[in-house]
């Protein structure tokens, strides 16, 4: 039987909250359940927002709560290589174009269109960029225009074929990697994106049971796509609920969640702040 491997990844760009923390806990409670190993791997490719000193707020607040985790500790910038050699692989498929748009052109060019369909990330990009020949691209490369590199996600699905992956709540899913459009995998001369980072990680460090919140739920699409891309093994999946407030809203650090150093300077101990996040809906989260 293949052992456990989960991990928690944290991006030190803010103070880990109370919804960090429940996500790490199932992944810790799952690993040690099944006697696996569990990761912690800083999620630092965003140089501009990320700092030193939230990551080391974040690896201080979970041995705070009890969490231990098997060294060493994997950083994502550290392996900015391996990141290009998997771009490297799919550009030379054929899969890969370059992207002009900005942030802006893209808006107005949807409301243009009088809107497009919502994937994970917002409004499914419009695929501006996917049809111009060679010869426009390299000459807007040559006089310095800014760039990112996305994936022909409907040629890519060409070659694979349907796809598949499993969730420990959800089931067997169905990969549609279309509803989220053709994503950016790196941007000019720039670190590679989330989504190519991550499936490389975990396929680095064995990853066998990736356990994140179920807003994360719709990446797994692509991430399917890219591992099928890339010939990764595909881990098992569990998505777990998410901690909201009291109104009902997903925390997250732009909503100023509640931060587990706060309620440290609050005086709460380790057991209240768990209580907080309702431990009770961890059991069973360990069966396959």
């Amino acid at each position: 039987m293949t052992p456990v491997v989960t991990r928690f990844a944290p991006s030190p760009t803010g103070l880990l909250h109370l919804g960090h923390a429940y996500s790490a806990r199932v992944g810790f409670d799952v690993a040690r359940a099944a006697s696996g190993r569990f990761l912690l791997r800083i999620d630092d490719i965003d140089e501009a927002r990320c700092r030193p000193e939230f990551e080391a707020a974040i690896v201080e607040d979970l041995a705070w709560l009890g969490l231990a985790w098997e060294a060493p500790v994997r950083r994502e910038t550290d392996h900015l290589a391996d990141y290009r050699a998997a771009l490297a692989r799919i550009e030379a498929l054929g899969l890969v174009y370059p992207c002009f748009c900005s942030r802006k052109e893209i808006r107005a060019e949807i409301a243009a269109m009088g809107g497009a369909p919502h994937g994970p990330e917002g409004p499914v990009y419009p695929g501006t960029c996917r049809g111009l020949d060679g010869a426009e691209r390299r000459a807007r490369i040559a006089a310095g225009e800014a760039y990112a590199l996305r994936l022909d996600v409907a040629a890519a699905l060409a070659r694979t074929g349907p796809l598949s992956w499993h969730d420990r709540i959800a089931g067997f899913v169905a990969a549609d990697p279309l509803a989220g459009g053709d994503v950016v995998l790196a941007r000019k001369e720039g670190p590679p994106a989330y989504h190519l980072a991550v499936v490389t990680d975990d396929a680095d460090q064995g990853v066998t049971l990736v356990t994140r919140g179920q807003d994360l739920f719709a990446s797994t699409h692509v991430h399917r796509l890219l591992q099928a891309l890339l010939d990764l093994p595909v881990p098992d999946y569990l998505h777990h609920r998410l901690i909201t407030d009291a109104s009902g809203e997903r925390l997250a650090k732009r909503a100023d969640a509640v931060a587990i150093r706060a309620l440290r300077e609050q005086g709460l101990t380790p057991a209240a702040v768990w209580a907080m996040v309702g431990l009770e809906g961890l059991e069973g989260l360990d069966q396959p």
